[in-house]
C-alpha cells in the first residue's frame, strides 16, 4: 500500500474529524480508509488514533506523526509544482513596493536586468517609504530596510547596507563637530522611524556595540526627507549609506564619527507565504538575493 497515500488519508481524517471525511474527500470506502490507517499503525508499530462512536482523537505518537505528515505532504506538493513549472516559461504580472531612495538608486538597475532575463514577466512597482499592506493592497513583494515588524509575512534576507552619520558643513560650523558618539546628546539629531529604535543610534565603542540616546526636532519614515533636512542644516542624520552618500559626494553632507563603526541595516524581501509561492515570484526573490549580496551592486557589508 502506498505510504504517501496512507499519510494523506491519515491527515485528512484528522483535519476532517472523522474517517468519513477522508472517505468523501478521496472517494474511498470507509473500509479502505480504515485499511490505510491500520497499515500505517502496523508499519510504525504504534497506535496513531483512538476511535469512539462520537469522535476521533490522536494519541501522543499520532500528534507528532500528524505534524510531520503535514509538512512532508506540503513538501511533496511543492516539489511536484516546481517540477511542472520548469516546463513552462515564467510570465505574468508581479506587484512590488520598495523605499523610494533605494528603489531609485539600486532597485531600478536590478529590475532592468531581471526583465531582460525574463521578458514574459511584467512588473508594477510602487516606491514609497510607508509600510504597505501586502494582502490588502495586492502586492506580491515588499522590500524593507531595517527592523522588521512582527507579522505573519515570510521574509528573506537579501543583503545589507552600512550606516553612516552625516551633517551639513554649515551645521557643523555653527554647532561644532562631535568627536565621540556620547557628544551627540548635545546636538539636534534627525532620525528615521522604522529604521532604528526611536531616539537610539548605535556605534561600536571600545570594541562593544553601544546605544546612544539622541533627540532632535524631526522624525520621519522618509530617508529622502531626513537627508534633505540635514542638507538644509537642520541637524545630524544617521541612515543607510546608499541614501546619504550621493549628498556626501556632492559635498552637501559631511560624514562624521567615521572611526566608530555603525553596523548595518538588513535588506529583506517580504511576501505573504512560504508555501504556494509562484515561480515568477521565487525567481524574482532569488535574483534580488543574488544581486544585493554583491558589494558591487549595493553598499553591502
Amino acid at each position: 500500500m502506498d505510504r504517501v497515500t496512507s499519510m494523506a488519508v491519515f491527515v485528512r481524517s484528522v483535519e476532517g474529524g472523522s474517517l468519513a471525511a477522508a472517505a468523501r474527500h478521496f472517494g474511498l470506502s470507509h473500509a479502505m480508509v480504515s485499511k490505510h490507517l491500520r497499515g500505517l499503525e502496523q508499519s510504525l508499530g504504534v497506535p496513531l488514533l483512538t476511535l469512539t462512536t462520537r469522535k476521533l482523537a490522536l494519541t501522543e505518537a499520532g500528534e507528532n506523526y500528524f505534524r510531520r505528515c503535514v509538512q512532508i505532504l506540503a513538501d511533496i506538493e511543492d516539489a511536484n509544482r516546481e517540477a511542472m513549472q520548469l516546463q513552462t516559461v515564467p510570465r505574468g504580472l508581479l506587484r512590488l513596493t520598495a523605499p523610494v531612495a533605494f528603489g531609485e538608486q539600486y532597485l531600478a538597475p536590478a529590475l532592468a536586468a531581471f526583465l531582460e532575463r525574463y521578458p514574459e514577466i511584467e512588473l508594477d512597482i510602487e516606491l514609497t517609504d510607508r509600510f504597505a499592506d501586502l494582502a490588502g493592497e495586492g502586492f506580491d513583494l515588499a522590500l524593507r530596510i531595517g527592523r522588521l515588524p512582527d507579522s505573519s509575512l515570510a521574509a528573506r534576507r537579501l543583503g545589507a547596507s552600512r550606516m553612516i552619520t552625516c551633517a551639513a558643513p554649515a551645521y557643523l560650523a555653527r554647532r561644532g563637530t562631535p568627536a565621540h558618539p556620547s557628544e551627540l546628546a548635545g546636538h539636534r539629531c534627525l532620525y528615521l522611524n522604522g529604521v532604528t529604535t526611536p531616539g537610539e543610534w548605535w556605534y561600536e565603542v571600545d570594541g562593544r556595540q553601544t546605544t546612544v540616546r539622541v533627540d532632535g526636532p524631526l522624525r520621519s519614515n522618509s530617508v529622502a526627507l531626513a537627508c534633505q533636512s540635514a542638507r538644509l542644516g537642520l541637524g545630524i542624520v544617521f541612515g543607510p549609506a546608499f541614501a546619504l552618500e550621493p549628498a556626501v559626494a556632492r559635498g552637501d553632507l559631511v560624514p562624521i564619527l567615521t572611526t566608530f563603526a555603525s553596523g548595518a541595516l538588513d535588506i529583506h524581501a517580504l511576501y505573504l507565504s512560504k508555501r504556494h509561492v509562484s515561480k515568477k515570484l521565487r525567481l524574482l526573490i532569488d535574483f534580488l538575493a543574488s544581486r544585493f549580496s554583491r558589494p558591487a551592486d549595493i553598499d553591502g557589508v
